[in-house]
């Protein structure tokens, strides 16, 4: 795993340089996306024997919260990418598996998504090699930037899951992302007009999907509990950057130096502390998922969905300490740190945003639910 962290903080390193530069100017990321094949990170959850690195959930999500720390968005493409890209593997045949994992480690292959669940189902219609696909998604994160999209539509009986290469004919990307935070995340709409889907591009049925197929959803949910928890280490960092540099004690509190202010001291603690200890828990639902995903065909739905209640509980503690320390960190920066110069409110508008991907409050039903009856989450795309 070190290698792999070694590696993201070297990309977190660079994109920290322009980080909002290049918020503002609200551009796709086709160059950071680079930056992440270029440093091999697209092939990580492969297994070896198909060209891949072959580590496991604990890694993936452990890189994505370290990209976090320097661009929110950016993680959030990788980690979409993870997700997507395991799809084969959990819901696909062995020759599936050995198709698409094979193309995505030679070529570092990036996966975006068509798959929102609360929009109209995509359509796939029959024909002589597979199907067309037609239909819009109006989020779509890193399909724009991405190799290979994952899709799911409906032939009117089932629900299918099929890949598709971006620049297909017939793919029309709507370019209008342009939301509070995660700009640079590639989620705009994608309108499939007669996209051809031949046969080996289809995955397969997800409409009763087994255990293992299903543990794709705990698999995202971890992957925005870390992408949570590194924007927040990230805004942390920053701001002990700023303060060491240039905040000056209060006049009224007889300190001469800032790192003699109790109060700041005090919320510094506060914050580096519940960090520190979200940060334990996401370790450890990591490893818990890995473990769980290792079963392969064993893993049964109660075990699945233990493992989905301590997911929920890892989104739930993550939101709130994230939304928290990304808005008090200009409490201990001070008023001159709010200059647009600085944009430290980047951090707590990416989570802001990405927080609202589907609400929280639900997670702590689940999570209550569960710790007062037993009762697990059910399969659905959000748990």
């Amino acid at each position: 795993m070190t290698d792999w962290i070694t590696r993201a903080r070297e990309i977190a390193d660079v994109l920290a340089k322009d980080a909002l530069e290049r918020d503002r100017a609200n551009a796709a990321p086709a160059g950071e996306a680079d930056l992440l094949r270029k440093a091999g990170l697209p092939a990580l959850l492969i297994p070896r024997e198909y060209g891949g690195a072959g580590e496991g959930w604990r890694t993936a999500l452990a890189v994505v919260r370290e990209i976090a720390k320097a661009d929110g968005s950016i993680a959030q493409l990788l980690g979409y990418h993870y997700v997507n890209s395991a799809n084969m593997w959990l819901a696909g045949s062995a020759a599936v598996r050995e198709r698409w994992a094979r193309l995505t480690a030679e070529h570092q292959w990036l996966w975006g998504d068509a798959v929102n669940p609360i929009e109209p189902d995509l359509t796939l219609t029959p024909d002589s090699r597979g199907y067309l696909l037609n239909g819009k998604k109006t989020f779509a994160t890193g399909a724009s930037v991405g190799d290979v999209i994952a899709v799911t539509g409906t032939d009117g009986t089932d629900l299918f899951l099929v890949a598709v290469r971006a620049g297909a004919p017939g793919i029309e990307f709507g370019g209008d992302w342009d939301n509070l935070g995660q700009r640079l995340s590639a989620s705009g709409s994608v309108t499939f007009t007669g996209v051809e889907v031949p046969h080996e591009n289809v995955i397969g049925s997800i409409s009763d999907p087994t255990p293992l197929a299903s543990g794709i959803t705990p698999a995202i949910q971890a992957v925005f509990g870390h992408l949570y928890l590194g924007i927040a280490e990230g805004a942390l960092a920053t701001a002990r950057a700023y303060t060491l540099q240039g905040s000056r004690p209060w006049v009224l509190g007889g300190q001469s130096s800032v790192t003699d202010e109790p109060y700041v001291l005090a919320a510094y603690g506060d914050h580096a502390a519940r960090l520190a200890a979200v940060g334990a828990f996401a370790d450890a639902v990591a490893a818990e998922l890995d473990a769980a995903l290792a079963r392969g065909d064993a893993l049964t739905w109660e075990e699945r969905g233990e493992v989905a209640a301590r997911v929920a509980a890892l989104k739930v503690v993550s939101t709130d300490v994230a939304l928290d320390v990304t808005s008090k960190i200009f409490e201990v920066t001070g008023a001159r740190s709010t200059a647009n110069r600085y944009g430290f409110d980047r951090f707590w508008r990416d989570v802001r945003t990405h927080t609202l991907h589907d609400p929280v409050a639900y997670k702590r039903r689940e999570v209550g639910l569960h710790y007062l009856t037993g009762a697990v989450p059910p399969f659905t795309l959000y748990t």
